[in-house]
């Protein structure tokens, strides 16, 4: 089962177009993971081939019930705040929303369906469940791109992906995905942090930065976003991972900076690149369990 675990992932781009060879769905912010069941109980993998069914039993059972016995689907785990959130889904608290929205099929019935085009995928996912919440189907436009992005920018939507319609399915990155992004956010690794100032629990700020040729290039620091408790959880998994040695290949302007192991990942939002390839205005979204932090590089768009 090792192979259905390595879900496809959509390329960044600057382009906006509309074209009736590509599909359009809306750009979840949550946990993408791919439902697999081979006459058992079903099963949630994560992006880095993790088991996540214990976090998301709802969902399991969801799947068990609306879906049949043989089927391995694609999909994003949401939480709703207002919006989608991945912050939402990372907090997760009382009453919070969580759906799980499925917009590929990879098999069905023990028929390997990876070949076949994704329009055709999606017709047969639309008929392999039945979709009530917390189960969704995921939508899409045939045509009129770069009006459906103007309106999910303006709905406060991450973005749109975009799909060539006669695509197969192949694991990892691809040019037959593609991401319009509306804002600007993507995952980081923590190399260490600040001391907190004033009545400041747990640390200032998270230190961050990417990966480029072998290095671990600073992309700055991140100070807000947090609560009370996530300053405090934070802080105590860092004291964990403390070393001597700065992890990145930049200097670092911070006095009170101390290092961490770079292995935790946390999904950042922020304005702009400034000119010296630092962050303006970010703002710390959540922990990111589902990317290994030697994946992590700078997103261009």
């Amino acid at each position: 089962m090792n192979g259905w675990r390595n879900p496809m992932l959509a390329t960044i781009t600057d382009r906006r177009f509309s074209d009736e060879n590509w599909v359009f769905e809306r750009k979840l912010d949550g946990l993408r993971a791919v439902s697999i069941r081979d006459g058992w109980r079903p099963q949630l993998w994560s992006r880095d081939q993790k088991r996540v069914d214990a976090a998301h039993p709802e969902l399991v059972d969801a799947l068990a019930e609306l879906g049949g016995p043989r089927f391995v689907a694609d999909g994003e785990i949401v939480a709703f705040d207002g919006t989608d959130s991945f912050a939402a889904l990372h907090a997760r608290g009382p009453g919070t929303r969580i759906y799980y929205y499925l917009f590929d099929l990879l098999s069905l019935d023990g028929q390997d369906l990876r070949g076949r085009p994704l329009r055709e995928r999606k017709r047969l996912l639309r008929r392999a469940f039945h979709f009530r919440d917390p189960l969704r189907y995921s939508e899409h436009r045939d045509r009129d791109g770069e009006d459906y992005y103007r309106h999910a920018c303006a709905q406060g939507w991450e973005g749109l992906i975009a799909k060539r319609a006669d695509s197969p399915y192949r694991g990892g990155q691809s040019g037959d995905w593609l991401k319009f992004k509306c804002v600007r956010d993507q995952e980081f690794v923590v190399g260490g942090f600040t001391d907190p100032q004033g009545s400041r629990a747990g640390f200032g700020a998270l230190l961050i930065g990417y990966h480029e040729d072998g290095r671990l290039r600073y992309a700055g620091k991140v100070g807000t976003g947090y609560d009370h408790a996530t300053l405090r959880e934070l802080r105590a998994r860092l004291d964990t991972m403390a070393q001597e040695r700065c992890p990145f290949a930049d200097e670092v302007p911070e006095p009170t900076a101390h290092w961490v192991r770079p292995e935790l990942v946390v999904q950042v939002g922020f304005t702009e690149w400034t000119r010296i390839g630092r962050l303006r205005h970010p703002r710390y979204g959540g922990l990111r369990t589902d990317k290994p932090a030697e994946e992590v590089v700078r997103e261009t768009r």
